[in-house]
C-alpha cells in the first residue's frame, strides 16, 4: 500500500548501514526523530465538501486528503507535522475523456477552480489547493490507465494520460516495445505528467526527453478540445505541441498521449568508472557526448556524492578493497564515479562502449566494469525511499535541480552547494550537499544537487522557513549563473517566483495570455507556473 506521509510502498524501505549512519552524524551532528502526526488527526480537521452531489465526485474526507498534496518537500513536512492545507472540496475519477469533458463544462459553468492530478509524485508544489471562496474539484486520471492505441507501422501509441511507468512499460513490453522514459518517478509517475512537466528520464540520451517522444494528443480545456495530430515533421506553423507541454495544468487537461516507442533493445548494461577529479571527469564526459556515440547514460557523480555513494553501498570489505584498488590507479580523494549506459543490439552495443572507454580512458578513467552498474539498475527507483529513512533519523532531505550550458557547470555546481552552506551556517548548522550531472548534452548539462540537514525543532514553521530560504537562495544563484529555474521537475508553486528571472518580461505576458486564451475564469490549477490567484485583469 502506498504511504500516506511518505514516498512510496509502505512494504519497501532503503535501511542505512552503520558506516552511512556514522556519516551522517559526523557531518551533521545528531539528528532528531520527531513525533508524526496521525492521518486520523489530520482527516479530522478537514471540512466539510462545497460541492453539490454528482455521480463522478467523491466528497468523504480521505479521499479529498489523499489528493490535496504531492512529494515537495512542503507537502512533506505538512503531512509530518500535521500542519493541514486546503484540501480539494471533491475528487472526481472520470474514465473517459468524454467524462473529463463533462466534469470541466461543470466546473467551468459553477465557476469552479480544477486541479489535475495523476501520479502525485511533484516535487513542485503542482498539486497544493489555493485559499479560495470557489469550491475546488480535484480531477484524478487515475482510471485513464490503459494502452489505447498501437500503430507499429508508426512505431506509435497512444495511452491515457493516467497511465503510471510500470504500466506503460508492461503494456508496451508484451508487444516488443519500449518507451524508455525512466524518471526516479518511474513507480507512480504518469506519461500525462511526464508531458505537462516536460520530464525526462534516466536513459535520455538514447531515448530522448518526453518532448522528442510526445507526438501528440488530447487536451480538454475550459473552452474546448485541443487535438494535436501525430506527423513525423512539419513546418505548419509554430507546434502547438509545445503548449501542451511544460503546461502544468493550465490551459486545461491532457487525456490522451501518443508517444514515439521504440524496439526492445537487444542488450543494455550499465558500467561504472572512476576519474582522479572533477575536471577530468568533466572534461571526459563533455568530450564524449560531444562525440554522440549510441549511448543510453552518462551519470556523474562528484566527489562528495561519490563518497556518499560508495558509504551507502555497504560491503565495508568489497568497498575499502575498491578503494584501494583506485587510489593505487590513481583515483583517491575526490575521486568521481561516472556510470555510463549502453542499450543497443549486441553489435552497436561492444563498438560503443569500447569507443567510450577508449576516449574516457584519456582523462585518466579507471573502469571497474559492470557489477556496480548492475546494483545500480536494480535500485535505480528505489533513491526517493532514503527519505523516509533519514527522516526517521532526524534528518531532512531535499533536492534542487538545472541545466546550464559548459563554461558555467562547474562554477554552478558549486556555487548552489555553497549557498546551502550559507542558508544554514545562519542557523549554526551544517548541511551535507551533493550533486550529480544525469542528463547530459553537447552544449551542457544538468545539475542535480541533493541536500541533508537535520530537521528543526518546533514542528513545521521553522522547519519551512528553512527551506524555503534554501529553495530562495539556490534559485537566486541558478539565475545569476545562467540556469534554468527547472530542468525536469517543472515549475509548480515551488518555482513560479524564479520564472520571470528566464522568460523576461514579454515572455511572462506571453503566458499570461495562453493562459487566459484557454482558461478564461481562471479555474485551472491558478498559481502554478503563474503566480497569479486573483481575477484576470481587465
Amino acid at each position: 500500500m502506498r504511504r500516506w506521509n511518505g514516498w512510496g510502498d509502505d512494504a519497501t524501505s532503503m535501511s542505512l548501514n552503520d558506516e552511512a549512519r556514522a556519516m551522517i552524524s559526523a557531518r551533521l551532528g545528531p539528528g532528531l526523530p520527531g513525533h508524526d502526526a496521525t492521518r486520523e488527526a489530520l482527516l479530522a480537521q478537514i471540512p466539510a465538501s462545497r460541492l453539490p452531489t454528482h455521480a463522478l465526485i467523491q466528497t468523504d474526507a480521505a479521499t479529498r486528503f489523499a489528493m490535496a498534496m504531492g512529494e515537495s518537500f512542503a507537502d512533506w513536512i505538512r503531512k509530518r507535522f500535521g500542519a493541514l492545507p486546503p484540501v480539494p472540496d471533491g475528487v472526481a475519477f472520470p474514465e473517459s475523456t468524454e467524462q473529463v469533458r463533462e466534469l470541466l463544462d461543470l466546473a467551468h459553468e459553477r465557476n469552479w477552480i480544477v486541479i489535475p492530478f495523476a501520479g502525485g509524485t511533484s516535487v513542485a508544489g503542482h498539486l497544493d489547493c489555493p485559499i479560495s471562496q470557489r469550491p475546488i474539484l480535484s480531477i484524478s486520471l487515475s482510471r485513464l490507465n490503459r494502452l489505447l492505441h498501437l500503430d507499429k507501422p508508426s512505431q506509435l501509441a497512444t495511452f491515457g494520460a493516467g497511465t503510471p511507468g510500470p504500466l506503460v512499460e508492461a503494456q508496451l513490453r508484451a508487444q516488443g516495445y519500449t518507451l524508455g522514459h525512466f524518471p526516479q518517478s518511474f513507480e507512480y509517475s504518469t506519461v500525462g505528467g511526464w508531458v505537462v512537466t516536460r520530464s525526462s528520464g534516466q536513459q535520455s540520451l538514447r531515448y530522448g526527453r518526453i518532448e522528442q517522444l510526445f507526438a501528440g494528443g488530447r487536451l480538454e480545456s475550459p473552452v474546448g478540445t485541443l487535438t494535436l495530430p501525430t506527423v513525423p515533421a512539419a513546418s505548419a506553423g509554430p507546434d502547438l505541441r509545445e503548449l501542451v507541454m511544460g503546461s502544468e495544468g493550465r490551459f486545461g487537461i491532457l487525456t490522451e498521449a501518443t508517444v514515439r516507442v521504440s524496439f526492445l533493445p537487444e542488450h543494455e548494461s550499465f558500467h561504472a568508472l572512476f576519474f582522479p577529479s572533477w575536471d577530468a571527469a568533466e572534461s571526459a564526459v563533455r568530450e564524449l557526448v560531444q562525440r554522440k556515440l549510441p549511448l543510453s547514460m552518462l551519470r556523474l557523480s562528484n566527489g562528495i556524492e561519490t563518497e556518499t555513494n560508495l558509504t551507502l553501498a555497504g560491503h565495508a570489505r568489497l568497498i575499502g578493497w575498491l578503494q584501494r584498488y583506485l587510489t593505487w590507479r590513481g583515483c583517491g580523494d575526490g575521486k568521481c564515479m561516472l556510470m555510463l549506459g549502453v542499450t543497443a543490439d549486441k553489435r552497436t552495443a561492444r563498438h560503443a562502449l569500447r569507443e567510450a572507454r577508449r576516449g574516457l580512458a584519456k582523462h585518466g578513467s579507471v573502469y571497474i566494469g559492470p557489477a556496480m552498474g548492475s546494483k545500480w539498475a536494480a535500485n535505480r527507483f528505489k533513491g526517493p525511499y532514503l527519505r523516509n529513512t533519514l527522516w526517521e533519523l532526524g534528518y531532512s532531505a531535499d533536492t534542487i535541480e538545472t541545466a546550464v550550458d559548459w563554461p558555467q557547470v562547474k562554477h554552478l555546481m558549486l556555487a548552489m552547494e555553497q549557498a546551502a552552506r550559507d542558508v544554514f551556517a545562519q542557523y549554526g548548522e551544517r548541511v551535507h550537499a551533493f550533486t550529480h550531472l544525469s542528463h547530459l548534452y553537447p552544449q551542457g548539462s544538468s545539475i542535480y544537487s541533493q541536500f541533508v540537514w537535520a530537521t528543526a525543532p518546533g514542528g513545521f514553521a521553522p522547519n519551512f522557513e528553512r527551506w524555503q530560504r534554501l529553495k530562495t537562495a539556490v534559485a537566486a544563484t541558478i539565475a545569476a549563473h545562467g540556469g534554468t529555474v527547472s530542468h525536469q521537475h517543472g515549475v509548480g508553486r515551488d518555482h513560479a517566483a524564479h520564472l520571470a528571472d528566464e522568460k523576461g518580461p514579454l515572455g511572462m505576458a506571453t503566458l499570461t495570455e495562453l493562459c487566459r486564451h484557454f482558461d478564461p475564469e481562471r479555474i485551472m490549477n491558478p498559481g502554478k507556473l503563474l503566480q497569479d490567484e486573483g481575477p484576470w485583469a481587465s
